[in-house]
């Protein structure tokens, strides 16, 4: 699969078909340094469900094109090119379009849909509350001094034209205004199962979190053990595949 993107840049990926027309459909995003290949477990439990996925490759990441940096903003505006292709299908639903993404990817996917209130409903596997601090602890931990790390930080913001307060997902998730399920492991040594809880805090009516017992940061097989609860999400703010109608609330 080929999509044009932004910057001129192409990206590829997989669709993975559930076989029936106008069905509903899930933009599946990895994380920092991984690809398409590795969301493939999550991938085929959407196709299992009945729903169509459809997996790229950020910038930068896989098979699709670089560009001069990658950030978050960008891994969302890819996000972004996956669900204006998939809306132009006349196989895909376009009211009933989720996003399902992983740790930075999650994060992009949170930005992505509290940008475009037509997203039916978000999947977090494992996101980050803020990525500026998590940087910051990251750089003080490897005994950065704290002065250096936050000038460190500063820097990064000024190259990808962002700050990282405005595309936290601890912020943009306030601004979503539909379902968000919050996944992730108790045993992430990444990212704590206590930035999910901030996530869940700060927009208690739209999140639900599920926590995956002894399961790590990038232990997406792990997903499966929680596959009909996400599943079940999906269905409530998308309606079964196959069965055109109003949604319900999770």
């Amino acid at each position: 699969m080929v999509l044009e993107g932004a910057n001129g840049r192409t990206l590829r990926g997989w669709l993975f078909s559930s076989g029936r027309s106008r069905s509903p459909a899930v933009v599946v995003m990895h994380g920092w340094g991984a690809s398409a290949g590795d969301m493939l477990p999550a991938a085929r439990m959407l196709a299992d469900a009945g729903f169509r996925a459809l997996v790229i490759d950020a910038r930068g990441h896989g098979r699709s094109d670089s560009d001069d940096f990658a950030s978050m903003p960008r891994f969302a505006e890819d996000v972004e090119t996956a669900v204006a292709w998939l809306r132009r299908q006349p196989y895909v639903d376009p009211g009933r379009i989720a996003l399902l993404g992983h740790s930075v990817g999650a994060g992009a996917c949170l930005l992505a849909a509290s940008r475009d209130p037509h997203i039916a409903g978000v999947v977090s596997i494992s996101s980050m509350a803020h990525p500026g601090q998590f940087m910051h602890a990251a750089l003080v931990r490897q005994g950065v001094p704290r002065v250096l790390a936050s000038g460190a930080l500063r820097y990064v913001e000024r190259v990808i034209g962002h700050r990282y307060d405005d595309f936290a997902p601890v912020r943009t998730i306030r601004g979503i205004q539909v379902p968000v399920l919050l996944v992730h492991g108790d045993a992430d040594a990444t990212v704590p199962v206590s930035d999910a809880r901030q996530l869940q805090d700060a927009h208690p009516t739209q999140t639900r979190l599920v926590v995956v017992p002894d399961a790590g940061h990038d232990d997406l097989e792990a997903l499966q053990s929680v596959a009909d609860q996400v599943v079940a999400f999906l269905q409530a703010v998308m309606g079964s595949p196959g069965v055109p109608g109003a949604a319900q609330r999770p």
